[in-house]
C-alpha cells in the first residue's frame, strides 16, 4: 500500500489549539492533576488537600497544597535540608530521609497554631509513636475525623520501593489520613502479596545504606572512600546508622517547629541605574550645567583676546 502523507489544510491550523505551557514543557500531567483537584459539587467550596512530594538532586520537598481559582495555596512545607537541625547531616535524599522529613512536615503541620485554628484541628492525632515497618492508618476519633490528603507524585514512576512512598510512610506515621495501599512500600513481596515489615523497617532506618557500605568496604575500598566521604568525615559507621535515625526520630518528636534562619540584612543595595531626580533637582542640575558652559565659554574668550 502506498504511503499517503496527511495534508494539513488551512482549516486544520485555524482550529489548532496550543496545549498548556506546563504540558509543553513536560512538567505537569494534567490528566492526573484534574483527578486530584476536582471536588464534588455537593461539597461546595471544601478544599481538596494534596501531599505533594518532589525530588531534586540534593533536596526533597513535601508540601500540603490545595487548589483555588487564583492558583495553588501552600499550607505547610518541609525540606530535607531541615534534617541537619535534628542530627542528620548525610543522606538527605534517600528513602529514609524521605520518611523522616515527611514526618517533620506532618508534625510541623499538626503543631502549627495558625493551621490548627484555621482548620479547627487539634493535636489529638499523635500518629505512630514508634516507627516500624508495618503499614499504619490513623483511626478517626469520635469528635473529628483526621486530616485527609491525597498523594501527588507528579511525573515520578510509581515503582515498588520508590522514595516517594517513603514520604508517604512518614506522612502516615505523622497522623494524616492518606488513601493508599501497601503494595508500593519497600519490602512488598509480589509472590505472596504481603508486605514484609522487617524489610520495610530496614529501609526506614537506613539498613540498605549500611549494607551497601559494608559491601563497598570489603570489595571496593577506593569507591567506598569516594562515595561515603561525608560519612567518613563525620565518623558514621554502618553499625551506627540505625541509632542515628532513632535519635533523629526522638529529636523531631521533641521539637518539630520550624526555625527561622538568622540572616544578617544586606549592608546596601547595589544600584545599576541612575537615581530618579525630582523636578527641583533636575532644574538645579541644569543651572549648574549652564553655569559650567558659560564659564568655559568665558575662559575661551579670554584666551582669544590674549592671542590678539
Amino acid at each position: 500500500m502506498v504511503y499517503i502523507k496527511p495534508q494539513t489544510s488551512r482549516a486544520y491550523f485555524k482550529r489548532f489549539q496550543v496545549k498548556f505551557k506546563r504540558r509543553r514543557e513536560g512538567k505537569t500531567d494534567y490528566r492526573a492533576r484534574n483527578r486530584l483537584i476536582n471536588q464534588d459539587k455537593n461539597k461546595y467550596n471544601t478544599p481538596k488537600y494534596r501531599l505533594v512530594a518532589r525530588f531534586t538532586n540534593k533536596d526533597i520537598v513535601a508540601q500540603i497544597i490545595h487548589a483555588s481559582i487564583s492558583g495553588d495555596i501552600v499550607l505547610a512545607a518541609a525540606y530535607s535540608h531541615e534534617l541537619p537541625r535534628y542530627g542528620l547531616d548525610v543522606g538527605l535524599t534517600n528513602y529514609a530521609a524521605g520518611v523522616w522529613f515527611s514526618f517533620v512536615l506532618m508534625l510541623k503541620w499538626s503543631f502549627c497554631p495558625w493551621l490548627r485554628k484555621r482548620l479547627e484541628m487539634d493535636a489529638k492525632y499523635e500518629g505512630n509513636v514508634e516507627a516500624t515497618g508495618e503499614d499504619f492508618t490513623v483511626e478517626p476519633a469520635e469528635s473529628r475525623r483526621p486530616f485527609n490528603a491525597l498523594l501527588d507524585v507528579g511525573l515520578i514512576r510509581t515503582t515498588t520501593g520508590n522514595r516517594v512512598f517513603g514520604v508517604l510512610k512518614g506522612a502516615l506515621d505523622g497522623g494524616v489520613d492518606i488513601p493508599h495501599s501497601d503494595k508500593r512500600f519497600a519490602g512488598f513481596n509480589k509472590d505472596n502479596k504481603q508486605l514484609d515489615p522487617e524489610v520495610h523497617r530496614k529501609y526506614i532506618y537506613g539498613g540498605h545504606v549500611a549494607a551497601y557500605m559494608r559491601t563497598l568496604m570489603e570489595d571496593e575500598p577506593d569507591k567506598y572512600q569516594s562515595h561515603f566521604s561525608e560519612y567518613i568525615k563525620r565518623s558514621i559507621e554502618p553499625y551506627s546508622i540505625e541509632g542515628m535515625y532513632k535519635k533523629v526520630h526522638a529529636a523531631i518528636r521533641a521539637d518539630p517547629e520550624a526555625k527561622k534562619s538568622a540572616k544578617e540584612p544586606p549592608k546596601g543595595h547595589k544600584r545599576y541605574n541612575l537615581k530618579k531626580l525630582s523636578y527641583e533637582e533636575r532644574k538645579a542640575k541644569l543651572i549648574d550645567r549652564l553655569k559650567a558652559l558659560n564659564s568655559a565659554a568665558g575662559v575661551d574668550n579670554d584666551y582669544d583676546e590674549d592671542d590678539d
